[in-house]
């Protein structure tokens, strides 16, 4: 008879077989035998979203841990509405035009269109769910598929949004309309049924964002058809700058318009900046003087993957799922060397900055030694490879506990030169500070120490106006992710900016850094 040890073990050779197949969303059927199930849900490497269906989860998670189900959420959900309804359902319009926007945060709800549908929510985990809307889905035309994720097409799914989207979206709704090349690309779904009242509204918010011309032929073209056509915008202010009119990238437009909306937040929170200082020297004391190693354990998380070791280490009665104390040690010790030696590059690239040199440029050249200077000892140690420190990242990331998905590799590298472009020709050192620090998260460029870096890149930013180097307290750090999380999925960067500038005000008074008042 098979003894614990050994069920689990081969109980996990049967997780990890689903894992290297790609399937996320684990249904019943894909592990038949109950005992197998129950055992790996035991000792958490399953988790049960709803009845008969199952991710993989760390077994390291804490009660209450959202990451396993965060990380799992797209992938589940294609996988869950397939076997639900074949291919008879796809996103609501609105779902659908932020998909295309370079959005994935997850929602708290799901809608989905099915004819099969039945008008009723499906619980998910976390305050998450599923409405099953009954009602027909798009012609197959207006439909595509991304990432196993049905849901209108780009130009169906900006006809037929909802006119709200226009006010508690503005961000997404203008990146998808800065992808519209041309009139034509529109005016088959708008002349078709006669949408004169939806034409009105795009040509306004096409107006909005200064593409006159898509405006001018939309109304011209449909009034020509026959239809009484009344132009209004549904946006609740104007754009302000213009959208390059040739990039194609929805996340390097929607970076831009996040940098503009949220600038003008950030100058009406922030201290006025006190300038470079005369004395560089006492300056730069005041910064080795504050020097801590405050670095927050990482925030990007992989989606736990069943390894042969682990399976090895299980069947030999090795695995203890409580980590080594000796490793933990070793881990921090080099996390600490990293942090100074990263700090020593970071004083270099402030040093320059005070000279003169552009700070946005500065960081552009600079922050891939810091990068590396972070984590070389624990190459060093043996902990990491050599190829883990050979730039930006090469496989998606997740943020524990975050409902924000970080951008896939390629629009990564698409955002990271518009995020120093923008850093490079902002005039205001606030913005450059706070938005530096987010936008630099929001991407997460690296597999690990990203937060770590988007503080050193804050202070950086910080110093570019003379305002002091900043420290980040650890007791506040619930408030501190919490305000990330509301810039980066509801994309407001008030309560971080606020939280920013309260931490540099009490420095510029004088106040040591304290724990903030929950």
């Amino acid at each position: 008879m098979a003894t614990p040890r050994e069920r689990l073990a081969e109980a996990l050779k049967i997780l990890k077989d689903l894992q290297d197949q790609g399937i996320v969303g684990i249904y019943t059927d894909k592990i038949p035998n109950r005992v197998y199930r129950e055992i790996l849900v035991k000792n958490g490497f399953l988790k049960e979203v709803t009845k008969g269906w199952y991710i993989a989860s760390d077994p390291a998670e804490k009660d209450g841990e959202t990451t396993s189900w965060y990380s799992s959420y797209w992938e589940f959900c294609a996988k869950f509405l397939h076997h639900k309804y074949g291919d008879d359902w796809c996103l609501s319009a609105d779902q659908s035009l932020l998909f295309h926007a370079g959005n994935r945060s997850v929602p708290p709800q799901l809608t989905v269109r099915s004819p099969k549908g039945n008008n009723k929510p499906t619980p998910l985990p976390y305050n998450t769910s599923l409405f099953n809307l009954k009602t027909s889905i798009p012609p197959g035309g207006q439909t595509t598929v991304e990432q196993g994720i049905r849901m209108y097409n780009l130009q169906a799914a900006l006809v037929y949004s909802t006119p709200g989207i226009f006010t508690s979206n503005a961000i997404d709704v203008r990146t998808v309309l800065s992808l519209i090349r041309d009139a034509s690309e529109i005016l088959p779904i708008l002349l078709e049924n006669g949408h004169s009242t939806i034409t009105g509204r795009m040509a306004g918010a096409f107006r909005n964002i200064g593409r006159d011309k898509i405006a001018d032929q939309l109304v011209e073209t449909v009034k020509q058809a026959g239809y009484d056509v009344r132009e209004e915008d549904p946006f609740e202010n104007k754009l302000q700058f213009s959208l390059p009119p040739r990039e194609r990238s929805p996340y390097v437009n929607r970076l831009r318009l996040m940098w503009q909306q949220m600038r003008e937040v950030i100058l009406s929170i922030f201290p006025e900046a006190p300038g470079i200082p005369g004395n560089h020297a006492a300056y730069m004391k005041e910064v080795d003087e504050i020097y801590v190693t405050d670095a927050y354990h990482s925030l990007s998380i992989e989606r736990y993957k069943v390894t042969p070791e682990l399976i090895a280490g299980v069947s030999s009665g090795e695995w203890d799922s409580k980590e080594n104390e000796e490793d933990r040690k070793q881990r921090d010790a080099m996390a600490a060397r990293g942090y100074f030696l990263a700090f020593q590059r970071v004083k270099e690239s402030i040093t320059a900055i005070l000279d003169g040199t552009n700070a946005g440029a500065q960081v552009d050249k600079d922050h891939s030694k810091w990068y590396r200077q972070l984590f070389d000892p624990s190459v060093a140690a043996g902990l990491l490879k050599a190829a883990d420190l050979s730039g930006y990242r090469s496989h998606q990331v997740y943020i524990s506990n975050s409902m924000h998905v970080p951008l896939n590799v390629d629009a990564m590298r698409d955002a990271m030169p518009v995020l120093f472009e923008l850093l490079e020709q902002e005039t205001e050192p606030a913005v450059r500070a706070v938005l530096g620090h987010f936008i630099f998260v929001f991407i997460h460029p690296y597999m690990d120490g990203n937060g770590r870096m988007g503080r050193f890149l804050m202070n950086v930013m910080l110093a570019s106006g003379g305002y002091p180097w900043t420290v980040i307290p650890v007791e506040s750090r619930k408030k501190y992710m919490q305000a990330l999380e509301q810039a980066s999925v509801q994309q407001n960067i008030k309560p971080f900016a606020t939280f920013i500038a309260r931490l540099v005000n009490d420095r510029l008074h004088g106040k040591a850094t304290a724990e903030l008042p929950e």
